[in-house]
């Protein structure tokens, strides 16, 4: 008799520790232990999410046959961690073996080796680009650009193809994606769930557990299991994925979704597959109910920069989390965990994450990442805030996205410049400036928005490093055009501005 270890991300019956599990004699595993909810400081809404679909799932495998030992996080015998767990089970089942589905965290792996238990893991296959294919792929090439792996994940999945060449004639239509969004009454929400009796006993056991974790745990409306997942997805498909392409990149402070799916938890979880979410968008535009540009840049999220970034992840190892190429070291500023701060983009941005334990790609890449790129926040403690605030973040997808994609950590081998704006980017996608404090036409002086500030700032200290980077050698041309005397107070004042976060103050 074997034990079978199912994690909190890896709710699918496909898994292939599961496939591989004889139910008339091997006993599943699951539990929820305290050394996990607090690895970093989960969001209430998050660990709620992956409890509840922990036990939905549980009680899934249980009507599928199986037998589940589950251990909840308030039941007095269960053990701080993982491993403990393992040994108690072990020892109250006298199993010779455990078996489980790799995890993807380093973290948790490492613990899990170093624990005295015969463990046997197996590969985390849900994914479409398997570590080695992508190790093969990254093999020889000088740079690791994710528009060649996504056309060869095209080519591999055959999705949005016509015959050998791509539907539609080209692989990108960003050019007719990525535009500003208006206020919209008629614009369809998510779909959204009444937590049920199980979802309202996790939520009171996480509000007892976690009373001081940053974020708001109610209302909480997410999909907790496969039912609803799907039907989530469905909703989806139907009514926002014919305007994604247009407002992917737009941000509102009165809609915080715009046209956005909502869908990575579910997929994080193991709740969707990649594959039948792809393919229910190709079916869309095949149909005629939804423009190729959209599900285009629908589909190269989740083959593209999805299966990318877990590439990336497996092929670099642990290590990858303490890179820091550009030698940041700054703290993380308190408006990150709800602190006033007189940008109304930031504000709006962390407030969100706070009610919702969301923001979509763009706030999270061109606020709240490139404040903290800017402002030389240390790419570790950048790491840890993304993991713990947001309901989708888990190791093997946040790391690289924080570290490479974001804070350039990785010294460019995921992204080919670091991901930095002045206010003007933020402005023409949003409509954060016109409620703010500073004036984001402002090069200097005392309303000056920060981000004009700290992006020359940022330019100027990293010029050996990026002055002969062709994609931005055009900043760097502009830099220098400017008077001296501009060139110096914009300097100063961004000194100014990156002491008053040192000290702590309100910026």
């Amino acid at each position: 008799m074997r034990l079978i270890l199912v994690l909190g991300d890896q709710l699918s019956p496909d898994l292939s520790s599961l496939r591989q599990a004889d139910p008339s004699q091997d006993v599943v595993v699951m539990a929820e232990v305290m050394a996990e909810a607090t690895a970093v400081p989960h969001h209430p809404q998050k660990i709620a999410l992956v409890l509840t679909a922990m036990r939905k799932f549980a009680t899934s495998l249980r009507a599928n046959g199986f037998r589940v030992l589950y251990s909840k996080l308030d039941d007095p015998d269960t053990g701080p961690s993982l491993p403990t767990e393992l040994l108690r089970r072990m020892a109250d089942t006298g199993a010779a073996e455990i078996i489980v589905t790799s995890p993807g965290d380093w973290r948790l792996l490492q613990a899990l080796q170093d624990a005295p238990l015969p463990i046997r893991l197996l590969p985390d296959d849900r994914f479409l680009c398997p570590p080695e294919v992508f190790a093969a792929w990254a093999e020889g090439r000088k740079s690791l650009r994710m528009e060649w792996f996504y056309r060869d994940m095209r080519r591999r999945t055959g999705l949005l193809m016509d015959g050998a060449e791509p539907a539609g004639g080209q692989w990108n239509f960003d050019h007719d994606n990525r535009k500003p969004a208006a206020p919209d009454l008629m614009r369809p929400s998510p779909l959204r769930f009444a937590p049920d009796a199980e979802t309202e006993a996790v939520l009171d056991m996480v509000e007892t557990r976690f009373p001081n974790h940053f974020g708001r745990l109610r209302p909480f409306h997410w999909p907790t299991d496969r039912t609803q997942a799907l039907q989530a997805l469905d909703h989806f498909i139907t009514h926002s994925l014919p305007r994604f392409g247009d407002e992917q990149d737009a941000m509102l402070e009165s809609d915080p979704f715009l046209s956005h799916s909502l869908l990575s938890p579910c997929l994080n979880l193991g709740l969707l597959s990649p594959l039948e979410v792809c393919q229910r968008a190709e079916a869309a535009y095949l149909t005629g109910k939804a423009p190729l540009a959209a599900v285009e840049g629908f589909i190269r999220q989740i083959i593209g920069w999805r299966e990318y970034v877990r590439g990336i992840w497996a092929i670099t190892g642990p290590d990858y989390l303490t890179r820091n190429a550009l030698n940041h070291s700054a703290a993380l500023p308190p408006a990150y965990w709800g602190a006033p701060t007189k940008m109304n983009c930031l504000s709006k941005a962390v407030a969100q994450t706070r009610d919702l334990a969301y923001a979509h790609h763009i706030q999270r890449l061109m606020v709240t990442g490139n404040f903290a790129l800017l402002a030389g926040v240390d790419p570790a403690a950048v790491h840890d805030w993304y993991l713990a605030v947001y309901i989708d973040a888990f190791e093997w997808v946040e790391a690289p996205n924080t570290l490479g994609m974001s804070q350039f950590a990785d010294g460019g081998l995921l992204a080919s410049k670091p991901y930095v704006s002045s206010g003007a980017y933020i402005d023409r996608m949003s409509d954060y400036c016109a409620g703010c404090h500073y004036r984001v036409k402002d090069r200097t002086g005392p309303r000056a928005c920060p981000f004009n500030l700290l992006y020359w700032h940022f330019l100027n200290r990293h010029r050996q490093r990026f002055a002969a980077n062709p994609r931005m050698a055009q900043m760097y041309r502009t830099w220098d055009k400017m008077a001296e005397s501009h060139r110096s107070t914009v300097l100063t004042e961004a000194d100014a501005v990156l002491a008053q976060l040192a000290a702590g103050e309100i910026v």
